[in-house]
């Protein structure tokens, strides 16, 4: 049997520098590029991603769409809008989760065996990384657990900009192990 927390890992880095076949972007509705990850992102992927953001005529919160890799590494780059954060009493939770899940099947969609995340929602939109780094591995675990033995993605990076950020992954990854669910199949 198979245990799918092998299946995720944290690492601390540059996501636009990850060699997957796709990385997720924390993007806005409107899919313009921004701040944070996503001006990042919009950096190192050219103009060519901005124009083909257009083409898709924004995303809402929860979504996620595709648009190729561009400049960067990554095949593909899977953009999500996550929620603002108000308290956590507008939805927030169900609306991150529906961002990884989004993500998740997008990346399935398009045959993605590795993707890279980063820490949605967790920058100036406010969600407390804790929180949402708990959101984030119980849906991802959930997630490959449903799927076949085979099923994509095979591999998922939870990508944390700093050491700190690391930490509260790390931390949420191993709280998740050693509760029961269906991610231990």
């Amino acid at each position: 049997m198979r245990n799918v927390l092998q299946r995720i890992h944290v690492v601390e880095g540059d996501i636009t520098r990850e060699q997957v076949d796709a990385i997720v972007n924390a993007a806005n509705e409107g899919l313009l590029g921004g701040g944070g990850v996503d001006g990042a992102i919009h950096r190192a992927a050219g103009p060519e991603l901005l124009a083909a953001c257009r083409l898709l005529g924004g995303c809402p919160t929860g979504g996620a769409c595709i648009t190729p890799g561009f400049r960067l590494p990554a095949r593909y780059v899977i953009h999500t809008v996550g929620p603002v954060w108000h308290g956590g009493f507008q939805g927030e939770p169900g609306l991150l989760a529906s961002a990884y899940r989004s993500s998740l099947l997008t990346a399935g969609d398009n045959a993605c065996r590795t993707v890279a995340f980063p820490a949605i929602s967790t920058g100036v939109y406010g969600y407390p990384a804790d929180m949402a780094a708990q959101i984030a591995v119980k849906t991802i675990a959930t997630f490959l657990a449903e799927q076949p033995d085979d099923g994509f993605p095979q591999e998922v990076r939870l990508v944390a900009f700093s050491a700190s950020s690391r930490q509260v992954l790390e931390e949420a990854l191993h709280a998740l192990a050693r509760q029961e669910g269906p991610w231990q199949a």
